[in-house]
C-alpha cells in the first residue's frame, strides 16, 4: 500500500470488516446492515487513509457517476462565474459532483467541447451554446440516444428538440428602454459582443424596435469583440465620436463595465455625460465605484429549472417530450443611467 493507490480492500483492512461491507457502506446502498458503529470506523479509515472511489467502477455497478457536466461561454465573465458558482452549489444538494467546461468564446473549441463533454464520466450535461441550430444535429443525435441534455440559449428556429432554458429580455429591455427615454435620452446605442461568426441573437434588433417605437430616438447597433479590452477599444471610438450617444446599452454586464472604463479614459462622467446600462445582473454591478444599472436575468430560478429537467432525465422519465423553459428579466436602475444634461 506505501506509494500506491489506495484500494477499497485497503480500506476494508483498516476498518476490520469485509470488502462488500466496506464497499456497501462508503456507496451508502440502502441495503446495509452494518451498525453506526461500524460504518464510523469504515469512513474513518477511508478518511484516514485517502481513500477515493473509482468513479468508473461506481458507475458500472450502480448505473451513475454521480456528477453533471456544465458547459460555459466564459469564465472570465462574471455573469458564468456566479452561475457556476450557484449551478454547483444546488447540484452538489442533489448528490452530484460537477465537471466545468469553458470554451472561452472561441466557437470551435465550443463545438469541440460539446461534443467531448457527453463522452466524460458524467450522467447529464447542461450547456450554454452561442447558436442552438448551430448544433442541431449533434444535440438531436443525443437526445434520440437518450443521454441527457439541457440547453441554455436562445430558441432556434422550429420546435425545440432538446430541453432548453431562456431569459426572456423583452420585459426588462422595455423597462429599460422606457425609463431612459423618460430621463431624456434619443440617441442611443447598443453595443452587441460576439465572438467571431457568432450570431448576436435578438437582443439587439428587440432594444433598437422599442427604441424607433417612441418616435423620436434613433439606436445605432455596434459590434465588438466578447472580452472587456475589445468593449473598453470600441466603446471609446463610439464616445469619441461627433455625435455621441448619451445612452449606450450593452449586450451584457462585462462589456458594460468596459465602455465605463473607456468614458473614464476620456474623461466622462457617468451618468452626467452618459448613461450606460448591461444586461445580466451580475452581483459585482452593484459594488462598482459607480454601480451598473442592469437588465438581470433569474439566475437562481434558471439554475433550479435546469436542474429540474436534467434530473428528470436522468432519474424519471427520460423519454418525455423536449420541454421549454422562459425567465422573465427585470430592469434595476443604479447610478450609471441618469437625466440628459441641458
Amino acid at each position: 500500500m506505501a506509494g500506491g493507490k489506495i484500494r477499497l480492500k485497503d480500506v476494508a483492512e483498516r476498518a476490520g470488516v469485509a470488502v462488500n461491507t466496506a464497499s456497501t457502506i462508503l456507496n451508502r446502498r440502502p441495503n446495509s446492515w452494518a451498525s453506526k458503529e461500524t460504518e464510523g470506523r469504515v469512513f474513518a479509515a477511508a478518511k484516514e487513509l485517502g481513500y477515493r472511489p473509482n468513479r468508473a467502477a461506481v458507475a458500472l455497478r450502480s448505473g451513475s457517476f454521480k456528477a453533471i457536466g456544465l458547459l460555459v461561454a466564459d469564465l472570465e465573465n462574471p455573469y458564468f462565474t456566479h452561475f457556476s458558482q450557484v449551478f454547483g452549489n444546488r447540484i452538489g444538494e442533489k448528490g452530484y459532483d460537477l465537471v466545468i467546461e469553458n470554451w472561452q468564446t472561441d466557437l470551435e473549441r465550443e463545438k469541440k467541447l460539446l461534443e467531448e463533454v457527453v463522452y466524460r464520466n458524467v450522467d447529464g450535461v447542461v450547456a450554454f451554446v452561442s447558436d442552438l441550430d448551430g448544433h442541431r444535429e449533434f444535440l438531436e443525435r443525443q437526445s434520440k440516444l437518450g443521454f441527457p441534455i439541457v440547453v441554455l440559449a436562445m430558441p432556434g428556429a422550429g420546435e425545440a428538440f432538446v430541453d432548453v432554458v431562456v431569459p426572456d429580455f423583452s420585459t426588462g429591455l422595455r423597462e429599460a428602454a422606457t425609463r431612459l427615454h423618460e430621463l431624456g435620452h434619443r440617441r442611443f446605442s447598443f453595443l452587441a459582443a460576439r465572438s467571431k461568426g457568432q450570431r448576436v441573437g435578438g437582443r439587439p434588433s428587440l432594444f433598437g424596435k422599442m427604441i424607433e417605437g417612441f418616435g423620436d430616438s434613433t439606436c445605432e447597433v455596434v459590434n465588438c469583440g466578447p472580452n472587456i479590452l475589445e468593449a473598453r477599444e470600441v466603446g471609446r471610438k463610439i464616445l469619441e465620436s461627433k455625435d455621441r450617444p448619451t445612452a449606450l446599452v450593452a449586450l451584457n454586464d462585462l462589456t458594460a463595465i468596459g465602455v465605463m472604463r473607456a468614458a473614464k479614459d476620456l474623461g466622462l462622467s457617468i451618468p452626467g455625460d452618459v448613461s450606460v446600462v448591461g444586461i445580466d445582473g451580475i452581483p459585482l454591478g452593484e459594488y462598482l465605484q459607480v454601480s451598473l444599472s442592469t437588465v438581470a436575468q433569474s439566475h437562481d430560478e434558471m439554475v433550479t429549472q435546469a436542474i429540474d429537467f436534467l434530473l428528470e432525465r436522468i432519474e424519471g422519465d427520460g423519454n418525455k417530450p423536449p420541454q421549454q423553459a422562459r425567465f422573465s428579466t427585470r430592469f434595476i436602475e443604479r447610478e450609471s443611467i441618469g437625466a440628459v444634461a441641458k
